[in-house]
């Protein structure tokens, strides 16, 4: 699996960004409503190609005001997913992966906020699988995974960041 901080991530307001800019940018919007609550979501997609390109997107959510997206193409050289079931694995391990590492710098960032951290949660993480469909046998499968990463799992069709703001980008 290829280092989810590495590659630059696109937003539409601040064009493309560096991990560390992400961070900036989630912890500097909390901050201009501090009195609002807060959730940030990760979830994943990928193009059904045999070598698909994987779109992760991070999503915050100040709740009743809508929200701001930032998004990463992950493509790999030479790594060929043959089945749907590999991919839909590799979405579910990038989300993880991520969600790991930006749950970790933004608790380093908010625990000096204290106005922001009893108002901020970050717990789901969005699969793109669901009861309809082929990928309904997957949901114990990736619900597991996600749950051993310390994240909560929601599916279709309440996971939208994966199902809509990460597909609208495969």
């Amino acid at each position: 699996m290829k280092n989810s901080t590495q590659e630059k991530f696109y937003n539409p307001t601040q064009g493309n960004i560096g991990f560390n800019e992400v961070v900036e940018e989630i912890v500097a919007w909390m901050q201009e409503k501090p009195q609002k609550e807060y959730e940030v979501i990760v979830g994943c997609d990928s193009s059904s190609d045999k070598e698909p390109h994987f779109p992760v997107a991070v999503v915050i959510l100040r709740k009743g005001e809508g929200g701001r997206f930032f998004l990463k193409k992950i493509k790999y050289k030479n790594k060929k997913f043959f089945n749907w079931h590999q991919r839909i694995l590799e979405e579910v391990l990038i989300s993880c992966d991520l969600a790991l590492k930006l749950r970790e710098a933004l608790e380093l960032k908010i625990g000096k906020l204290p106005e922001i951290k009893k108002r901020f949660q970050f717990k789901y993480i969005h699969a793109d699988i669901g009861e309809e469909g082929a990928t309904r046998d997957m949901i114990k499968e990736v619900i597991g995974l996600i749950r051993g990463n310390g994240f909560e799992a929601k599916i279709k069709p309440e996971a939208y960041v994966a199902s809509v703001v990460a597909d609208r980008f495969s």
